[in-house]
């Protein structure tokens, strides 16, 4: 190879050295907002599989299966709608890839994933809890002030006041909990207490108790990126705490709003039109 050629690849190579170190030494500084704060105004939403399910999956035929000639086979409420129904895959959002549930806990889940169509509460359109709220298929809106923070939810028109001052423990357990938020320097740090039992992380079955703690994490890491973290505490259910991480993009253009999608009047005939004089077959 020729020398004045090697040299040049050489320092080529030191330049790239110097530039990723200098940008692994300078992390994103968002542009400030209300009370110095970085600003996190805006419609977000998760671009990942995770609703499906937060461990990693392959791709497959369907939520629910039953027993076939050969092989289980897609249950007959969801046939019909073939690759609709389907599963994509995805590569988790679980740190390590594997919830730790006690043994009692995972028969639990696996009980629960074979009666997907009976348990899940997203087919209800009961409200989702935290974090699964912040990543279904919908957006959400983050508005705040200087003096406050709300979180509101397309799906089934949920929301969630960001306290900025702890009232101490909720007088009641709740589906989307009392969130109490603080700032870490540029992150903000959200921790969600007070959440029943009956809300799920995904459509896999996965479950938590109701002394599930949730301490959340927003970074901003680019102008229209979030890095989002949630630590899960919960003893009744986990041999330890574990956490999810992923990215969250805030939405641009003509669509960077939400819409209503108050999906309660929508479930009303699978809960209860079989309470009809004449039910429809």
């Amino acid at each position: 190879m020729d020398k004045a050629f090697a040299s040049l690849i050489l320092a080529g190579a030191m330049t790239l050295a110097l530039a990723a170190g200098a940008f692994a030494q300078s992390p994103y500084k968002a542009p400030r907002g209300p009370g110095g704060h970085p600003d996190l105004n805006g419609v977000w939403q998760a671009m990942n599989s995770a609703n499906y399910d937060i461990e990693p999956h392959p791709a497959r035929a369907a939520l629910a299966f039953r027993k076939g000639p050969v092989t289980p086979a897609p249950a007959k409420e969801v046939l019909a709608l073939g690759a609709v129904g389907a599963v994509p895959a995805g590569l988790g959002v679980v740190e390590g890839g594997e919830i730790p549930y006690t043994p009692e806990a995972r028969a639990r889940r696996d009980e629960n994933r074979a009666r997907w169509l009976d348990r899940d509460p997203e087919i209800k359109c009961y409200l989702p809890g935290v974090p699964r709220a912040n990543y279904m298929a919908l957006p959400f809106q983050i508005f705040h002030s200087e003096k406050a923070i709300l979180f509101a939810y397309e799906y089934a028109g949920a929301v969630r006041n960001i306290l900025l001052k702890n009232p101490g423990p909720a007088p009641i357990d709740s589906w989307m909990g009392q969130s109490v938020g603080k700032w870490q320097g540029d992150t903000l740090v959200v921790e969600v207490t007070a959440q029943n039992d009956a809300t799920w992380f995904d459509r896999a079955g996965n479950f938590h108790s109701d002394r599930m703690k949730v301490v959340e994490r927003y970074t901003p890491t680019g102008p229209d990126t979030l890095r989002y973290e949630a630590l899960i505490d919960d003893p009744a259910t986990f041999t330890r705490p574990w956490k999810i991480a992923m990215n969250l993009y805030r939405r641009q253009g003509e669509d960077a709003r939400l819409q209503q999608f108050k999906c309660v009047e929508f479930v009303e005939e699978l809960m209860y039109g079989h309470l009809r004089k004449e039910p429809l077959k």
